[in-house]
């Protein structure tokens, strides 16, 4: 079972879990991460590097795997990331807010790595 980012990730960015992932399977939006399931080993060690929670088993995901579909397919189009940037300077603002794939998830890919 892969793992995979959540809502909590969007406007947040944090990238603490992107340098402790072994197999470098990190792609960067322009405000979200996703975590490509073919390429996961399922280790976990990116989970607890959350500081928002927004990373999970793929067991925990929304009926009709919402955020394993948003995870494969955003994997195939932002680039790869690599090493921890810089969160954004409102991430602190929009750390514990919900629903906000709806309101700020952007398709657009990020910096890269």
């Amino acid at each position: 079972m892969t793992y995979i980012v959540m809502d909590p990730c969007i406007k947040c960015k944090l990238m603490d879990c992107v340098e402790v992932c072994p197999v470098d399977c990190f792609y960067e939006g322009e405000n979200s991460l996703v975590i490509n399931p073919d390429e996961c080993i399922d280790c976990g060690v990116c989970e607890p590097e959350c500081p928002v929670d927004a990373i999970k088993p793929q067991a925990d995901d929304e009926p009709g795997g919402k955020w394993l579909k948003i995870n494969t397919e955003y994997a195939k189009l932002w680039p790869n990331i690599t090493v921890k940037g810089t969160p954004p300077n409102d991430a602190k603002v929009f750390e514990q807010e919900a629903g906000k794939f709806e309101r700020f998830f952007s398709t657009k890919p990020g910096r890269g790595s």
